[in-house]
């Protein structure tokens, strides 16, 4: 049974924007699910939905096969999402915290002393006990936030943004983090992120959203393959390099504006390895000085890249 399948659903808001047009999609159980998606795609208002905090104008959501309106109730007993601004208490502890988070959901006193000891062990917070919450970094922050909204043993934990903000020291103990959840208690993660490499280093699943509907769903490979294109990458030392040649190159290689990628130009080959010999050939004729060139296979940014260009050639 999927954890959540929403179909055909739309949501248009009173004063006529419509954020979800028609958007279907299958998260299975015990899987992390990303989704991901530009700014105004959609994925608010369907975390919205999916935590029923709103409900759509129309189209079906479930969870494990239970209807998220019909049994609201039952669903948010099953549920915890974690927002991109924490829910702690800066003038309780620790303990006093996930304690508290348990009274909100019933748990009786001595499950939820067992449970908090197992997550404040699982997620490396022992060494934090002894200092108040308010002097705690805000990676720490965040995974208290995480461990607390775990103290009612959800089956399915909604992490809007988790790693933003964080250097790539915390972003990569997160990851970790979110792991174990998934692995040492079978919880469904329900993921939205901006960051394509956290999306495939941790997903089991991939959705890519534009224009509030789904565009793409799979794993990571399989989006990789989609395009089943290799791609021609030239490296330059400079922005400044590249801009200058990205207009001749044009001509060649009929470049698109988003094949531009700060000190690189990354496009799909169109006519195979006769487009790098062109592409050589003009570089070295015209002696501009340039790192490298070469064919690789696409990566997650390059799908993403492509789908959600605005240009209308984006969608394959």
């Amino acid at each position: 049974m999927s954890a959540i399948q929403a179909e055909n659903v739309i949501k248009k808001y009173k004063n006529g924007v419509q954020a979800l047009d028609g958007l279907s999609l299958t998260v299975k159980d015990g899987e992390i699910f990303s989704l991901l998606g530009q700014n105004g795609a959609g994925k608010s208002t369907l975390i919205h939905i999916l935590t029923t905090y709103l409900a759509p104008t129309s189209g079906l959501v479930t969870m494990f096969g239970k209807d998220i309106y019909r049994e609201a109730s039952e669903i948010r007993t099953q549920i915890s999402c974690v927002a991109q601004r924490t829910s702690i208490d800066t003038h309780l502890s620790l303990t006093e915290n996930m304690m508290f988070q348990s009274k909100l959901y019933k748990v009786p006193k001595d499950e939820a002393k067992t449970r908090m000891e197992i997550l404040i062990a699982c997620f490396g917070l022992e060494r934090y006990l002894k200092y108040p919450v308010s002097s705690y970094s805000g990676g720490v922050k965040r995974r208290l936030d995480i461990a607390l909204n775990m103290m009612s043993n959800p089956k399915i934990l909604f992490l809007d943004e988790p790693t933003v903000g964080m250097d790539i020291q915390s972003r990569m103990a997160m990851w970790d983090m979110m792991k174990k959840i998934r692995t040492d208690f079978g919880t469904t993660i329900f993921l939205t992120t901006h960051y394509l490499e956290e999306a495939d280093q941790l997903s089991d699943t991939i959705c890519i959203m534009k224009n509030g509907k789904e565009i793409i769903q799979g794993t990571p490979l399989a989006l990789r393959e989609y395009l089943r294109k290799d791609i021609l990458r030239i490296s330059f030392s400079s922005k400044e390099e590249v801009k200058n040649c990205f207009q001749p190159l044009k001509s060649i290689l009929a470049l698109e504006e988003s094949d531009l990628r700060q000190d690189k130009i990354i496009t799909g080959l169109k006519n195979g390895h006769i487009d790098l010999e062109k592409a050589s050939r003009w570089l070295l004729d015209h002696e501009v000085p340039f790192l490298g060139i070469e064919i690789v296979q696409p990566t997650l940014e390059d799908i993403f890249l492509r789908l959600t260009d605005d240009s209308g050639k984006g969608a394959c």
